[in-house]
């Protein structure tokens, strides 16, 4: 294993040449943080170093604490993995699959094979896409004028599906209708079910969908890379007061907040003294739960939002609820 004056150094090194803005990289095993480090700056315009506190928008790192919320009421028997998901959100009792494009350039939909259930919603195998990795869904949301996921709107959540459920895996909006599905059984905002039943517990007192005061004297600028390979910050909040909270991208939080939610997976549903999902609960959600699907590469369709995307190259990929 590297020593930590060898991870510190490259570290240190990216940060220096401005790679990146900067970094605050941690490990852990299930009982003690083995290395933590933070380099570079928190913001390439402003002088504030980066450190082991800082507030990062987590995006995609949401989705595995809207999934274990949602398996806390799988556990409870108010949410089922394999019923029609339509039984709990209307707006998903009858999807509609994306066929292609018509002569005028408006979508043609038909009515999907099957219903959609929490599993396929967790798996990404609903059929749901991010804009960001299908030309078609781009094509979509330009031409009904659907907003964006990131603007927080529940019209943003008004797109057809891109495949028949259980049919491919593809990285999508699917756990945002987690996080409305563990509303729509537990009576509560997303925003508060995290707070009481899995940050609080957890003692994840630097996450959250809104960004505290404190919070934001360490928030972490947003950076795009220009056409020579500079960064430069630019600006970017998810809407502080959101119609929805995207349970597949809407938190904030720090590196050692996101650690105790992983030791709490590692340990088997248990952290911070607290009991939070059961130890087979844990178990099933590390397990292969698309069958003989497979992971493929994420093409960039969206070109200033991402590269192409290629986890674990030429290994053949499996997923989880939710990771």
């Amino acid at each position: 294993m590297q020593s930590k004056a060898q991870i510190d150094q490259l570290l240190r090194q990216k940060s220096d040449a401005k790679e990146i803005p900067g970094v605050v990289a941690m490990a852990a095993t299930g009982n003690e943080v083995i290395y933590q480090g933070a380099f570079g700056k928190r913001d390439l315009s402003k002088d504030d170093a980066m450190t082991a506190d800082s507030v990062f928008w987590i995006a995609s790192m949401t989705k595995a604490v809207t999934a274990a919320a949602g398996m806390q009421l799988v556990e409870q028997g108010k949410l089922s993995l394999d019923e029609p998901i339509g039984n709990v959100l209307p707006d998903l009792a009858a999807p509609q699959v994306l066929e292609g494009f018509g002569a005028n350039g408006e979508p043609t939909l038909r009515p999907a094979k099957r219903p959609i259930t929490l599993r396929h919603l967790m798996t990404h195998t609903a059929g749901f896409a991010y804009d960001m990795w299908n030309g078609d869904m781009v094509k979509y949301l330009e031409k009904t004028g659907t907003p964006g996921i990131t603007t927080c709107q529940n019209a943003a959540l008004k797109t057809p599906l891109m495949n028949d459920p259980g049919t491919r895996w593809e990285y999508g909006t699917n756990i945002d209708f987690v996080g409305k599905a563990v509303e729509a059984v537990s009576g509560k905002r997303l925003d508060a079910y995290l707070r009481d039943h899995l940050l609080t517990p957890l003692g994840m007192s630097d996450t959250g969908f809104k960004i505290g005061d404190a919070q934001r004297k360490r928030l972490v600028a947003m950076h795009s890379r220009g056409e020579d390979g500079s960064l430069a910050p630019i600006p970017f909040e998810l809407d502080q007061d959101p119609e929805f909270h995207m349970g597949g991208g809407g938190l904030y939080g720090t590196a050692g907040d996101y650690i105790k939610f992983t030791q709490m997976i590692l340990n088997k549903g248990r952290g911070n003294g607290n009991q939070l999902l059961k130890p087979e609960t844990v178990e099933m959600m590390g397990q292969n739960h698309i069958g003989d699907l497979t992971i493929g590469k994420m093409t960039s369709a969206v070109a200033f939002a991402t590269n192409d995307v290629d986890l674990y190259p030429d290994i053949v990929k499996k997923w989880g609820l939710s990771f």
